[in-house]
């Protein structure tokens, strides 16, 4: 785990999910986490989720910012901001108070943006659940 203090950027931890790496379950962070491998599940996190261009996710994404440079297919809730960066694809719903789609990226879906967003943990998921670290 990186310590973003150390990168003069947040002060909570980072969770990387490296390329190679495929979950099927629930992950849960009170950190930031960047995935570059293959997530079969929703994510929820009370810091910032960076989906890699190499990345895949399968599920609801809950946190602060979300950045999707990867594929996407579920429904993303971003209290404060979702990205979608030109090699990013999303199949599923948006719902933020902020959206920046850059071009070339690819969206399918509706998108709600402007009000306060709740970004609570998903419930009802019968996958294992993997909580990761981060300052609690």
């Amino acid at each position: 785990m990186l310590n973003n203090t150390q990168l003069g950027s947040s002060k909570l931890e980072e969770t990387i999910i490296s390329r190679g790496v495929k979950i099927d379950g629930k992950i849960t962070s009170s950190g930031n986490i960047r995935i570059d491998g293959e997530i079969q599940g929703d994510i929820f996190s009370k810091g910032n989720i960076t989906i890699g261009e190499d990345a895949k996710v399968d599920g609801q994404i809950n946190a602060n910012v979300i950045t999707v440079g990867g594929k996407v297919s579920g429904i993303i809730k971003a209290k404060d901001k979702m990205i979608l960066n030109s090699k990013g694809y999303l199949n599923g719903d948006i719902f933020t108070k902020n959206l920046v789609i850059e071009e070339g990226a690819k969206f399918d879906g509706n998108c709600k943006t402007g009000d306060s967003i709740d970004i609570t943990e998903p419930k009802g998921t019968n996958k294992p659940q993997i909580t990761l670290p981060g300052n609690q």
